[in-house]
């Protein structure tokens, strides 16, 4: 396998195993096949990571041989080894060797080695290694939640319009007078970018573990809660919209009602046709509530037919939650829409001054994006009644 072919597999195995994380929170899933399939995943990744090490050895050996031609310290001709392949930015985002230097422009500031491993002069921020790709996406597609909202990088705040409003369609009988022109009114979310941060202390011992492994504890750690919290904003907007349309935010319809058999059904019919993935997003507690009701029901109708259940603890435990709170969101999440105008990569910072006395050092993550509800129809809310019992 070329190189190419090695990091398009790499990134084949990361979204497959982002998915079997995904359905191991199915209750009807087979657990040993699926765990079995990560296994022999991860050790085919384990493979093609050393093949790639060979392949950047190999690489590395054939410039120093052109090197050597050059500068005339072996007997060879320059031109038999001019048509020689070089490793491209890719190749070199993916060794651990750019990874180490990556780590100490994260902790210096100073980019001159990674950019010195690189074949073209990169401009704006540093390219990140390849696994700090992997971490984010890896971080997103495991998600349940965010896996299933849309996603965009365009430039600046995002203006994306939406039907407050409209007449529909007439047939017209020839020789009878037509109908007026079509009342249409248009609303306008506008995507504003915030910045999500979270920030880290670790040990000096910590920053002393090599690159990439010191690259991949900090990313992912900083990563995942990054996705938490932007799931976090994600509810609290479906949360904080209305019933009906304004002239920028997109109305949610509320059904009031407690955990039982045909509860997720009677939100789901309220969907418009333009809901296609349809998903059931609760908190694990809750899904308790509706298996009891499914148990009360001598299991004759599945609460969550026709849904995919999605584990979200942004959303409050029905037990818990106060009367009114909406403690589930049913439709299809693509209503939702995270737009990110710099990419989606995570940026970070070091600080080893505030905490130096401790032996600790403080890193900073933040990621760019604005978020909201894009698409009308698509999501309903449900919301716990006041003192009325699951059923």
């Amino acid at each position: 396998m070329t190189s190419e072919e090695i990091i398009a597999r790499q990134g084949e195995i990361e979204e497959r195993k982002a998915q079997i994380d995904a359905e191991l929170d199915n209750p009807e899933a087979d657990l040993d096949a699926l765990n079995e399939e990560a296994r022999t995943l991860a050790e085919e990744s384990e493979q093609l990571k050393n093949q790639l090490q060979e392949l950047a050895d190999k690489a590395a050996e054939e410039e120093e041989t052109r090197r050597k031609i050059a500068e005339g310290e072996i007997g060879d001709t320059k031109e038999h080894h001019e048509e020689e392949t070089k490793m491209t930015d890719l190749e070199i985002r993916a060794l651990p060797e750019y990874s180490e230097a990556y780590k100490k422009y994260i902790i210096s500031g100073d980019d001159k080695e990674c950019r010195s491993l690189l074949t073209t002069n990169a401009s704006g921020d540093v390219p990140v290694p390849v696994l700090v790709e992997n971490i984010v996406k890896h971080a997103w597609e495991s998600n349940a939640f965010l896996a299933h909202v849309r996603k965009t990088a365009f430039r600046g705040n995002l203006k994306v319009p939406f039907e407050k409003s409209y007449d529909p369609a007439y047939v017209h009988t020839e020789g009878t007078t037509g109908l007026t022109e079509e009342d249409l009114q248009l609303g306008i979310v506008t995507l504003t970018p915030n910045n999500i941060k979270k920030w880290i202390k670790i040990s000096d011992e910590a920053v002393a573990m090599g690159g990439e492994a010191f690259v991949q504890y900090v990313y992912e750690e900083l990563t995942q809660r990054i996705m938490e919290k932007l799931v976090s904003e994600l509810v609290g907007k479906a949360n904080s919209a209305g019933t009906s349309h304004s002239d920028t935010v997109i109305a949610i319809p509320k059904l009031t009602e407690a955990p039982g058999v045909m509860t997720a059904q009677d939100a789901a019919a309220q969907l418009s046709e333009e809901a296609t993935d349809l998903c059931i997003a609760l908190n694990p507690l809750t899904i308790q509530a509706f298996n009891a009701a499914y148990a009360a029901g001598n299991f004759a109708i599945n609460p969550f037919d026709g849904l995919t259940v999605i584990k979200c603890s942004a959303l409050p435990a029905y037990s818990s939650a106060d009367a009114n709170a909406m403690y589930a969101i049913v439709g299809d999440l693509k209503a939702f829409q995270v737009n990110y105008p710099e990419g989606e990569g995570i940026v970070t910072k070091w600080d080893d001054l505030t905490y130096a006395e401790d032996d600790m050092v403080k890193v900073v993550a933040r990621q760019y994006a604005g978020y909201g509800v894009t698409a009308p129809g698509r999501l309903v809310k449900l919301c716990k009644p006041a003192g009325s019992a699951t059923t």
